[in-house]
């Protein structure tokens, strides 16, 4: 079975080789011909990520469509794709996980902490899908109801110790290139704040640099850039129900990414997050919750549309988890348990509890906001309740022991709360907590690739299910601008190695550099080798002590070391920093590419100080023609192996 795989991958690249060495890669710095592309089976990737949206949303959205007149409860939108439920846990597994961990594991495929932005528990960036996407050419966007710096969008494209830092963030979307662009061509949310700021207006450099800038609903819509910032509003967006003419729904925002993305012909990766679903729940706002699952699905409905016409995009929608507990029934205002849950008290609110009562606390009665906005036939406590919440002497001065006006934020609150206890007995909607829940939450899937998303999984898998995917579908699918190095020519040592592995999605760069003579790690070699002859990967990762499963190069290791290629070390460890030396090369090498020895005179200066494990392999390396050694006669077995020597060796074995 080995060597099969590596058979495989030998026949391809000897020809792709040929095409190189007579000049067709000599072009210019890096390109290729693309003439023979092949259209992937999974071009382009939908995520939808609804946060906070756990199960019960999910089902009173079933509630909420359902026609009384029919027998049966009718479908969301979402229910025809049902394909499993996923676990949130996050890094530490006896806490319930924040919007950043969880974002981090779907946008990376590593657990962290809570508050971190994809980096691991050890604050080391990881690189996410959406990087991923845009190394191998694919055109990409984020798109949100929150600010687009808030912890779930910056999951996909940023990374920061702290959540919090959302200027930061910021200046990750602007500054953070791959391959000499921006990362993410489409930028659509709110979060102005953190780019018009008194240091430094992003706004203005996003401009400078070609995109569109929009920030109001009839601006995107008549905007036709490929790339563009569309920031709404300072922070969040308002919620559906209470949106103005000038802001944009979810499923508009949406519209206006595809239709902006799929202009580029490699494909596209693009998240989407119906972000208030969240924010609503952790206040107990039944109504702006179910406003909010209304636009996600929206939303969704609009991917799936595009799926269908387009055959080759996968649709992936999930929760990041749970939020507030909440329960469809609840007990009634006399402590019986009630068996239902009224949605039509729900939909009788025409705007959200904290639209009224911003409404009341600014001057408007009580009686005429819930009059105009809350369709329910309310009792004199409930109004009086109101009116209660309504006064802005509530409070006790600490100093004096006086009675305070409370300010108006604090004002806004209790009068909120008051009418959410209103609509909440009238629905029979229960809550339990003001934080996330624990419980795991739905997957849908649609499209080509749906099936890998099928079953029970964990919130890691998402991501290495994408990456796969992209592995799979776009490895080296680039056209010819994509493949460059900007620290390598034609002049530079082992130019036309380096670039036929670049063609073939073997050796990959940093920021569109190759660095060339940067001494190459042994997990770096062990990639290397993975992308090379394709290996399969065991099911267990534990493969060395100082290799995490969840890392990026963690199925690249178990791989090689389950061919017997990599060893690791006496304790245990596989050595993943370590810089490789010549003589380990050799022997990794002639492991890989199953070298034979043969009756060629071997001529070495310095072959009796290679290490006593080694000798063989570099003797057979140098009888197979992959070394004639140093210019003084040398083979220098202990000297590191630089990433352009490691490139030309590796090219050797696989054109020979």
């Amino acid at each position: 079975m080995f060597k099969k795989a590596i058979k495989k991958k030998l026949i391809p690249f000897a020809a792709m080789s040929t095409i190189a060495v007579s000049g067709l890669l000599g072009g210019g710095a890096g390109s290729v011909d693309a003439a023979e592309k092949k259209e992937p089976e999974i071009k382009n990737i939908i995520f939808l990520v609804g946060d906070g949206m756990g199960t019960s949303y999910t089902t009173a959205q079933r509630y909420m469509k359902d026609n009384k007149e029919t027998q049966k409860m009718e479908p969301t939108a979402f229910d025809p794709d049902l394909v499993g439920l996923q676990s949130t846990y996050p890094y530490a597994q006896n806490t319930i996980t924040d919007s950043a961990a969880a974002g981090t594991a779907l946008a990376t495929g590593h657990k962290t902490y809570n508050g971190a932005v994809s980096v691991d528990s050890n604050k080391k960036e990881v690189k996410t899908v959406l990087e991923q996407a845009k190394e191998e050419g694919l055109a990409t966007g984020l798109v949100t109801t929150s600010d687009i710096t808030d912890a779930t969008p910056a999951s996909f494209g940023a990374h920061d110790p702290d959540r919090k830092n959302k200027d930061g963030i910021a200046d990750d979307y602007y500054n953070e290139m791959i391959n000499g662009e921006h990362k993410i061509d489409v930028i659509l949310g709110g979060g102005l704040t953190n780019f018009k700021r008194d240091d430094k207006d992003l706004t203005k450099a996003f401009q400078e640099d070609g995109y569109s800038y929009v920030s109001n609903r009839e601006d995107m819509l008549k905007d036709e850039n490929k790339q563009v910032l569309g920031l709404f509003s300072e922070v969040g967006m308002p919620k559906m129900l209470d949106r103005s003419q000038e802001d944009p729904s979810l499923k508009e925002m949406t519209d206006s990414a595809l239709d902006r993305l799929e202009q580029d012909e490699d494909g596209f990766f693009l998240m989407v997050e119906g972000s208030q679903i969240d924010w609503a729940a952790h206040d107990h706002d039944i109504v702006g919750a179910m406003s909010e699952v209304e636009d996600f699905e929206r939303a969704y409905e609009s991917a799936i549309e595009f799926a269908k016409k387009d055959k080759h995009t996968l649709v992936v929608a999930t929760a990041d988890h749970s939020t507030g507990g909440f329960t469809l029934g609840a007990n009634d205002k006399n402590g019986a348990g009630v068996q239902k849950w009224v949605p039509e008290a729900v939909k009788a609110a025409k705007r959200t509890p904290d639209f009224m009562a911003q409404q009341i606390a600014d001057g408007e009665s009580v009686e005429s906001v819930l009059g105009e906005y809350l369709d329910l036939e309310l009792t004199k406590e409930e109004i009086n309740s109101v009116k209660e919440a309504a006064k802005n002497d509530q409070q006790v001065d600490d100093e004096t022991g006086n009675m305070k006006k409370v300010d108006e934020s604090a004002l806004v609150t209790n009068i909120d709360n008051a009418i959410e206890r209103i609509i909440d007995a009238h629905s029979y909607t229960g809550w339990t907590t003001t934080a996330h829940t624990g419980e795991d939450v739905p997957v849908y899937a649609y499209g080509p690739g749906k099936e890998m998303f099928a079953g029970m999984s964990d919130n890691v898998d998402q991501a290495k299910r994408m990456f796969k995917i992209l592995e799979e579908n776009h490895k080296g699918n680039g056209d010819s601008e994509k493949i460059q190095f900007s620290d390598i020519n034609e002049k530079t040592f082992g130019y036309e190695a380096i670039m036929a592995l670049a063609e073939k999605g073997i050796v990959k760069g940093n920021n569109g550099k190759f660095n060339p003579s940067q001494q190459l790690t042994r997990v770096q070699a062990a990639i290397m080798l993975q992308h090379a002859l394709d290996l399969p990967v065991p099911q267990d990762l534990n493969s060395f002590k100082d290799v995490d499963k969840d890392a990026e190069y963690a199925e690249a290791v178990a791989a090689l070391k389950q061919a017997g290629i990599f060893n690791g070390y006496g304790d245990g460890t596989f050595g993943v920093n370590d810089k490789l030396s010549r003589e380990q090369m050799a022997s990794v090498l002639v492991k890989a590419f199953d070298l034979k020895k043969n009756n060629k005179e071997v001529n070495l200066s310095d072959l009796d100080s290679v290490s006593p494990s080694h000798k063989e392999n570099v003797k057979i390396l140098y009888q197979n023609g992959i070394t004639t050694g140093k210019e003084d006669g040398t083979y220098a077995p202990f000297e590191k192996i630089k990433r352009d020597q490691f490139s030309v060796f590796m090219h050797r074995v696989l054109t020979k």
